[in-house]
């Protein structure tokens, strides 16, 4: 075993041991009252893995992908499923621009107070007109004098009700025909909730977590809350697209995991016509094909997240990571579903927690229709479809 792989495996098993401490009960409970689940996130910060990916100098523990991507998928598993995944998520990946592109002072101001669990931090992209096309955002930051002044909307933000910061994207130039990506900025911007309106977003799955629509209205964000370069904002959100994308896919199997366990235990204790449903292969096989599907979807995250701590290009691997976890991940707690049969709709059984949580994989980040179309033109040269 390589001094890597052995890291892996002991960041597998203190994760794993940390988040089964908060059981499928505990996940009801915050799911039913809609409820942030802040001791669970002070515990992984007392164990500092909210500084998996920030390196040492800044107050974080400066591990790779492989590791950071095994420790969501062990906190997926345990039947905290998205609800445990992006409370630890937010903290983990959106503040990879300002690690590589925040000024040092920046970095030394608010990667320790991540790294700690002290900030929580809301990431703004998305906007209710633009969709999938990024270029098409509204959101506008116009210079001032000592910073900008930014006006605009977002949608389906996460953390919102409680952040203190926002790393948010906003057009500080004129979206261009031949480079549409080009003329956005980033700004670590304080969530001031006299300039930012917070209205909640009601939705199927992940309760214990807020979705929000933004509203803003002549923020304020001093010159040197910009991260990087005016007008570069875009590309450099593209260096953290690659991360995400493995880790939800490991998010997406972790969830798959932990309702194939649910469903396994089920098979076996539950008896019809005097013997363990399990035991007839219309129940067995599909749950073992999911196990199998699981299994190949995690090696390609690996390899994906392999290439990345490599410094190797890993945008084919890293899309095809997100679609299988999403896909078997679904493809998993759907079957737990039909294992369980009308049980599966009583919450006590969990299942029904997990299948609406796993069904957001789909879409978001960005949807399995996209990342065909990527493949297609960038893997097989096929003409742009869209």
């Amino acid at each position: 075993m390589t001094e890597t792989e052995n890291t892996v495996e002991i960041v597998r098993k203190a994760t794993r041991e940390l988040a089964r401490k908060f059981d499928n009960d505990y996940w009801l409970d915050k799911d039913r009252k809609h409820e942030y689940p802040w001791d669970f996130i002070k515990a992984f910060a007392a164990g500092g893995w909210l500084g998996a990916m920030i390196p040492e100098e800044y107050g974080g523990i400066g591990l790779g992908l492989r590791e950071a991507a095994v420790m969501m998928n062990e906190i997926s598993s345990s039947g905290a499923g998205m609800s445990g995944g992006s409370a630890i998520h937010f903290y983990v990946f959106p503040p990879a621009p300002v690690v590589k592109y925040g000024s040092e002072e920046m970095k030394r101001e608010f990667l320790p107070q991540l790294a700690s669990g002290e900030l929580l931090m809301a990431f703004g992209v998305t906007e209710p007109d633009a969709g999938v096309d990024t270029s098409r955002i509204k959101t506008k930051a116009v210079k001032v004098d000592g910073g900008w002044k930014v006006n605009g909307q977002k949608v389906f933000i996460t953390n919102a009700q409680n952040a203190q910061k926002i790393l948010l994207l906003a057009r500080t130039s004129p979206r261009r025909d031949d480079k549409p990506l080009w003329g956005m900025s980033l700004f670590l911007a304080d969530m001031d909730r006299e300039h930012i309106a917070v209205r909640e977003i009601d939705k199927l799955g992940r309760a214990a977590i807020d979705t929000n629509e933004l509203f803003i209205d002549d923020l304020f964000v001093p010159e040197e809350r910009l991260v990087g370069e005016v007008d570069k904002g875009f590309y450099y959100l593209l260096d953290g697209l690659n991360p995400e994308r493995i880790v939800v896919g490991m998010e997406g199997i972790g969830l798959g995991r932990a309702a194939l366990e649910l469903a396994s235990e089920y098979a076996k204790n539950r008896v019809v016509f005097d013997r363990p449903i399990g035991q007839n292969q219309a129940v067995a096989h599909p749950l073992a094909d999911s196990w199998i599907r699981l299994e190949a979807a995690e090696g390609m995250a690996m390899r994906a997240a392999e290439l990345f701590d490599e410094g190797k290009p890993c945008g084919p691997e890293a899309a095809a990571a997100k679609y299988l976890g999403a896909e078997a991940g679904f493809e998993a707690c759907d079957r737990a579903f039909s294992t369980l049969g009308g049980y599966a709709y009583a919450r006590e059984y969990h299942i029904e927690r997990l299948w609406r949580e796993v069904r957001l994989l789909r879409n978001a980040p960005f949807s399995q229709e996209m990342v065909r179309n990527y493949i297609s033109q960038q893997v097989l040269g096929l003409p742009r479809s869209y």
